[in-house]
C-alpha cells in the first residue's frame, strides 16, 4: 500500500514501463496499492472484433467522437457510483495524478458525444508504442464500444504495438481481447517500450527519448472542420486490421 498523498507522474511512468500498475480500494479511499497480475487482458490491434451492429453505429457517426477535449470529464464519470457499481478503485489520488499525465501529454481520452452531451468515452495511458486503457465508461448504448473501437483505430494511424485492457471483462471479449501469461505480456511491453530510448521518463512527446513512440494524433489528419474523425475513417481502419 502506498500512504494517502500524491502520485508522482515519474514514480506511475516507472511502474507502468515494469508491468505495474495502481489501483484504490474505493473511491474515497486515501491510499492506492500497486497491481501485476499473472493474466493480462489484451486487444490486439490487428484482432479487433467489429460486428455489423457496430459497424453499422459507428459508420452512421452516432455518436461524435473526440479526443482530450474532456479529460477531466472522462475521468471523473469513469470514477462515478452507478446502479449496479457503487464504488470505483479511482481514487482521488490516481485521479489527480492521471490529471497531472495528461497536462504532461502522456495521458488521454477518447470522447463519445450526442450532441453537447458527453455519453461515454475512455481514458489511458500512452507510453513508448504502448497504450494502457485504464477504463472506459458509457451513458448510452453502445458509447463505450464506439470510443474503443476508435482508440483502436488511432492506435493502429499512430504506429503502437500493444493496447493493455488490464482485466479481462466479457465486454472486452466481444470485441476481441484475449487472455495472456505475465511472460508474454512482459515481452509484448518491453518490445513496444524498446524503441523509446528512455521508457520512464517523464519527457514531453516530442523530446528525443520519445521519437521513436507511438503517435497518438497521427489520425487527427483525417479529422473534420469539428475536430473529429468520421465514423467511415475508423470503419475503414478497423477494416484494414480485422
Amino acid at each position: 500500500m502506498s500512504a494517502a498523498g500524491v502520485l508522482d507522474p515519474a514514480l506511475l511512468l516507472g511502474a507502468y514501463s515494469v508491468g505495474v500498475f495502481p489501483m484504490a480500494d474505493s473511491r474515497e479511499a486515501r491510499s492506492i496499492y500497486w497491481v501485476e497480475p499473472r493474466r493480462r487482458a489484451i486487444l490486439p490491434l490487428d484482432g479487433f472484433h467489429l460486428s455489423r451492429s457496430l459497424r453499422r453505429t459507428i459508420a452512421a457517426d452516432r455518436f461524435r467522437v473526440t479526443v482530450d477535449r474532456a479529460f477531466d470529464r472522462i475521468i471523473a464519470l469513469c470514477a462515478e457510483a452507478v446502479e449496479g457499481r457503487p464504488d470505483t478503485w479511482i481514487n482521488a489520488m490516481i485521479e489527480d495524478a492521471f490529471l497531472r499525465l495528461h497536462a504532461l501529454g502522456h495521458a488521454h481520452s477518447v470522447e463519445c458525444w450526442d450532441g453537447d452531451r458527453l455519453v461515454g468515452g475512455l481514458y489511458g495511458l500512452a507510453l513508448g508504442r504502448a497504450f494502457f486503457g485504464e477504463s472506459m465508461v458509457s451513458r448510452a448504448t453502445d458509447a463505450s464500444k464506439v470510443a474503443i473501437a476508435a482508440l483502436v483505430a488511432r492506435l493502429t494511424a499512430g504506429g503502437y504495438t500493444l493496447l493493455d485492457c488490464q482485466f479481462m471483462t466479457t465486454h472486452l471479449a466481444s470485441l476481441g481481447a484475449c487472455e495472456i501469461d505475465r511472460a508474454d505480456y512482459m515481452a509484448l511491453l518491453g518490445a513496444a517500450l524498446s524503441s523509446t530510448g528512455s521508457s520512464a521518463g517523464v519527457s514531453s512527446p516530442g523530446s528525443a527519448a520519445g521519437a521513436a513512440a507511438g503517435d497518438f494524433f497521427a489520425l487527427d489528419a483525417r479529422a473534420g472542420a469539428d475536430g473529429a474523425v468520421s465514423g467511415n475513417v475508423v470503419v475503414q481502419l478497423l477494416g484494414q486490421t480485422s
